[in-house]
């Protein structure tokens, strides 16, 4: 066990199921989680309190398909909150957003209730995400900003640049693009996504982390702290994390590969659909055999539940 315990580092990578749950998703660390949101905000709006709201939500009909958030809260003001870490590159990564508020939206108005009264409470996305949505994955820079790790995200009028609608919004990370250096670190946000990326390699809270904020990690973080329940449900976390990379890449290699063959013979757009689709089937397989659950695999590959019990 203590051989396993040295070869895992000494801290929980919160870029794991596990992890990103176990900082993030337990009543008695949710201070983590408001500071966390703070920082994403930066004073556009003060979060005091938080309530974990359940993360199931079947669809009103038979036919709409059931939704599964890796975290739900209700801030003190009303105001809801999708928290998503997405690990695997997913093509339809901005549509799953989209129809994921969306259902939170449907949910406030009450079937049948009549008037003209369509008061909404404000109803955040926030997206840590493994890869860069705009470049399969790749980690180049593909917008002009200062921060292109970072997309905030309203409804507003393109014309004035004003915003339209203020009780909506998507906040993304893509983690590949975030590349500062310790001396670079200017905002507690930048603090956050640095400890995010190099947490499970540290061995120590370096002295420009704030104490006061991130000591908690740190004290609760000790993989030397776990109880053995803990650490087998982490282990098998990380093994899940690092095997679902692995057969990802390899499949996005034969994708790619297959891709090039189809585009010569058929045409380069018509072959590299037929090699994005082969891909993603090929990666839920594996994922089915190594026993993740169904909705995780359709939710990692953007394929439907039905495809993914099929195969």
């Amino acid at each position: 066990m203590a051989g396993s315990k040295k070869h895992l580092g000494r801290y929980v990578d919160p870029r794991t199921d596990f992890g990103w749950k176990f900082y993030f998703g337990r009543e008695d660390n949710k201070i983590l989680l408001i500071e966390f949101l703070n920082s994403l905000f930066h004073g556009e709006k003060i979060i005091s309190d938080l309530r974990y709201k359940p993360v199931e939500h079947d669809g009103d009909y038979e036919e709409m398909r059931r939704v599964v958030f890796d975290l739900h809260c209700i801030g003190s003001d009303g105001e809801v909150f999708i928290i998503e870490m997405q690990q695997l590159f997913q093509e339809f990564f901005k549509d799953r957003a989209v129809y994921y508020t969306s259902r939170l939206i449907n949910k406030q108005l009450a079937r049948g209730k009549k008037g003209s009264d369509y008061y909404l409470p404000e109803v955040y996305f926030i997206g840590i995400l493994e890869f860069d949505m705009d470049r399969n994955g790749s980690s180049g820079i593909s917008r002009v900003t200062e921060r292109p790790y970072f997309y905030d995200v309203a409804l507003c009028d393109k014309l004035t640049k004003e915003i339209f609608y203020d009780k909506l919004g998507y906040k993304m990370i893509s983690l590949p693009l975030f590349n500062k250096q310790s001396e670079e670190l200017k905002t507690v946000m930048d603090q956050w996504l640095y400890l995010l990326k190099h947490l499970s390699t540290m061995d120590r809270l370096p002295t420009f982390l704030d104490k006061r904020i991130f000591g908690l990690i740190f004290e609760i973080g000790e993989i030397g702290k776990l109880t053995e329940e803990e650490l087998m449900s982490y282990e098998a976390s990380l093994k899940h994390k690092r095997d679902a990379e692995s057969v990802f890449n390899s499949a996005k290699k034969s994708g790619e590969a297959l891709g090039h063959a189809k585009g010569l013979a058929e045409g380069k757009a018509q072959g590299l659909a037929e090699g994005e689709r082969k891909k993603a089937l090929e990666t839920a397989k594996a994922f089915k055999e190594m026993g993740l659950p169904i909705a995780d695999i359709a939710k990692g590959t953007g394929l439907s539940v039905k495809e993914v019990e099929n195969l």
